[in-house]
């Protein structure tokens, strides 16, 4: 396992933030606050040199689409200012941003799904070493159809290519559809796997939070149970497998890469080539440990839970406040780390009275093992 140079002002801003929150011990099963900050924080993404990048979350239309972490308490935007303002003309802006990781070489890679000004859905990779754009691949239809929500990746470097969970409840989308999207990162070919497979879409189970069923406005105006495909996707350190589930189910499920990278291979191949690998409550994003221990955000029960080679569920941690706990990501400082988005607490939820409030949380813990940037 290589080692990465950790940055000298992010360990500043980590000092800072523990001395204004309670102390973890150095050992899995404790979490900590380290940042409160002004709006929602959708997921999260760590440079080698440890910057931490994260999104505002999409879900309460902020104006700074991305951001990086200057203090325990501020942020600036990422990449820059510019890129965070939709403009006419052009597509070379950030519209409605969640998901994003870095690589090993410092390009965050940033998924735009681009419905709330209606351009193009894409992905673009920003060097935060040269400080400039490195690419932007494209998700045009058939890739994307109508509801298209692409919001979570893996980078599969072995094999080349970008994998991207598509949970399919954007504007028209009820999950249906659900599936992975592919990028080759050489050629930028992309391609639609899985699309309405049992792997990808929604199992009829309610996310319930304190008691309260998520219910949004069905297409016949009534309140319906809300149901969300495919939303977290990770892979483990040597390539070989691909984990993903949809938010609402109770099923983790894996896939080779060498097979998801294969175009080859038809959808009903593909399909018979997926694994349920475990159990699992209604959870958001999913890492990984060099170990292969899987860690899930449980949206219901204010924790995280891991899945270790026994197959198993289990709590790891919980927090009353880890209200919607979102993207979870590795650190090259030996920690995880997970937002609290609060999405559960919106006033869609509440018979429109709002319960978010700030400060909104980004936590850290000590996971079993190391995790992976990328991952």
């Amino acid at each position: 396992m290589k080692t990465v140079r950790r940055n000298l002002i992010c360990a500043s801003i980590a000092a800072a933030c523990l001395g204004g929150a309670a102390q973890a011990e150095d050992r899995g099963g404790k979490a900590e606050i380290f940042a409160r900050l002004p709006q929602s924080v959708g997921n999260i993404a760590f440079t080698p040199d440890n910057q931490l990048i994260f999104s505002h979350h999409p879900f309460y239309e902020p104006d700074l689409r991305v951001a990086r972490l200057t203090s325990p308490t501020t942020f600036e935007p990422f990449p820059n200012a510019e890129w965070n303002a939709p403009r006419k003309g052009t597509d070379q802006y950030l519209d409605n941003v969640l998901g994003l990781r870095s690589d090993e070489s410092g390009v965050v890679w940033i998924i735009d799904m681009g419905f709330r000004t209606r351009i193009t859905p894409k992905l673009v990779g920003w060097n935060t070493r040269a400080n400039k754009l490195e690419r932007i691949y494209y998700m045009p239809e058939p890739v994307t159809v109508a509801g298209s929500q692409p919001q979570d990746i893996v980078i599969d470097q072995k094999h080349r290519k970008f994998y991207i969970a598509d949970e399919n409840i954007g504007p028209g989308g009820d999950g249906s559809h659900a599936a992975i999207i592919v990028i080759d990162m050489d050629t930028g070919a992309a391609r639609r796997v899985l699309d309405g497979d049992r792997s990808t879409v929604p199992e009829n189970i309610p996310i319930t939070v304190d008691g309260n069923d998520l219910t949004v406005p069905g297409k016949d105006g009534k309140q319906s149970v809300i149901k969300v495909g495919c939303d977290g996707i990770t892979m483990d350190v040597n390539s070989e497998w691909v984990y993903f589930a949809p938010l609402s189910g109770r099923s983790l499920y894996r896939i080779k890469a060498a097979d998801l990278s294969n175009e080859k291979l038809g959808s009903e191949e593909l399909s018979k080539r997926v694994e349920r690998y475990s159990d699992k409550p209604n959870n958001g994003g999913l890492s990984i440990d060099y170990a292969g221990n899987i860690y899930l955000t449980a949206v219901e029960s204010k924790s995280i839970g891991i899945i270790g080679a026994d197959r198993k569920y289990r709590t790891y941690l919980n927090d009353p406040d880890m209200v919607w706990p979102d993207g979870i990501t590795a650190s090259p400082d030996g920690y995880m780390y997970v937002s609290a988005s609060q999405v559960s607490a919106a006033a869609m939820f509440h018979n429109g009275k709002a319960e978010n409030k700030t400060p909104y949380l980004i936590y850290r813990f000590k996971p079993e093992a190391a995790g992976y940037i990328s991952r």
